[in-house]
């Protein structure tokens, strides 16, 4: 009786796929969900690897410069798109699929959010088709980057919520990363960012208000600000007599604070960026720190999807010069793109790097 319970309740093992028995074809696929489905269609794993293996990293630069260098040298929105995608890739497989087993390989690839590249040396979309021509970079007209249903849904709430402002972007600005597929900074890394950009922009607003506070009084009222420094911060804070310019890049980074903040849950709400946030809140807020976690990764890539779409229109009146208003602070949504893009780990660059690309 204790036998047939054990049976019964046992937890089910794996299914190991089948082996092809046919034609095969090898498949290296790049996934940008965290979390994929074990294949059940017949393939053989040739190799698996995730962004614990730091030699993924490696490849993928590699991968985005073969992508780059297809037909023309210019930079195109396909290759773009494709880029961005493997920047974001998360699971690097290479498999050999039978080649009746092609309808399940797509029908995962699509879940999986993955492109594929063939011996032929084309980049395919998840379906099968060209994104990236071997010969001259060209996309074929049914091809399309695939990006996680929740991108899509954020894209067109942000696209709703801008119109009511009067806001006006083309619907042709892709959707970004999603929370199924980032990886956040680790929290005590957000909080040592923090307490690094609250110390520059102490020392830059007390030089800009004709009262330097010096470096060693900064540095012995916040000692464990000095860890987190960027290369770019260090500089700074060794100028002797920053100029007003210098000052003013760094006095903006009140704003980055303030973001980090709010991903810390230390501000409940990050408002609309029409306006700068109140700097005296923002150094006593961070004094005053407690215990603070971050947010969910869903809040966060909400804030980023409305701050690049804002950015990038901001950057469309500037470069067209015409009248029309920004409908937001562009330095404030400047600051913020900045910090949200370096929470997300964009293009997986430290902060004195992260772009902010529109």
């Amino acid at each position: 009786m204790i036998n047939s319970l054990k049976r019964l309740f046992a937890r089910p093992q794996a299914v190991v796929p089948a082996a092809p028995s046919g034609a095969t074809t090898l498949y290296n696929i790049y996934c940008t969900r965290h979390t994929i489905a074990q294949p059940a269609f017949a393939h053989t794993l040739q190799g698996r690897r995730d962004l614990s293996d730091s030699e993924l990293l490696v490849h993928l630069q590699g991968f985005c410069g073969y992508v780059f260098s297809r037909g023309t040298d210019a930079m195109t929105r396909d290759k773009y798109h494709v880029i961005l995608h493997m920047q974001r890739v998360q699971h690097h497989l290479s498999m050999e699929v039978a080649d009746d087993a092609l309808p399940e390989l797509h029908a995962w690839a699509r879940d999986a959010n993955a492109l594929l590249f063939t011996p032929d040396g084309h980049v395919r979309d998840p379906d099968g088709h060209v994104l990236i021509n071997v010969a001259d970079g060209q996309a074929a007209p049914d091809a399309s980057v695939p990006y996680p249903a929740p991108s899509w849904t954020r894209k067109a709430a942000t696209e709703a919520m801008l119109a009511a402002r009067g806001i006006a972007v083309p619907d042709s600005l892709p959707p970004l990363a999603c929370e199924e597929e980032v990886t956040l900074r680790e929290r005590d890394e957000v909080v040592g960012r923090a307490r690094a950009l609250l110390l520059v922009a102490l020392r830059a607003e007390s030089v800009a208000s004709g009262e330097p506070m010096p470096v060693a009084t900064l540095l012995d009222k916040m000692p464990l600000a000095e860890d987190s420094l960027s290369a770019a911060e260090r500089a700074f804070l060794a100028l002797e007599s920053p100029s007003e310019q210098e000052c003013a890049q760094f006095l903006w980074r009140y704003e980055s604070l303030y973001v980090l903040q709010w991903a810390l849950g230390m501000v409940g709400e990050l408002p609309y960026p029409d306006a700068p946030c109140d700097t005296s809140a923002a150094v006593a807020r961070q004094i005053e720190m407690r215990g603070p976690e971050l947010r969910d990764a869903s809040q966060i890539v909400d804030a980023l999807d409305q701050t690049y779409r804002l950015h990038w229109n901001i950057r469309q009146i500037r470069l067209k010069k015409t009248d029309a208003q920004f409908g937001a602070d562009p330095d404030v949504v400047m600051e913020r793109h900045h910090a949200l893009n370096w929470l997300i780990r964009f293009q997986h660059a430290d902060w004195d790097f992260v772009d902010c690309p529109t």
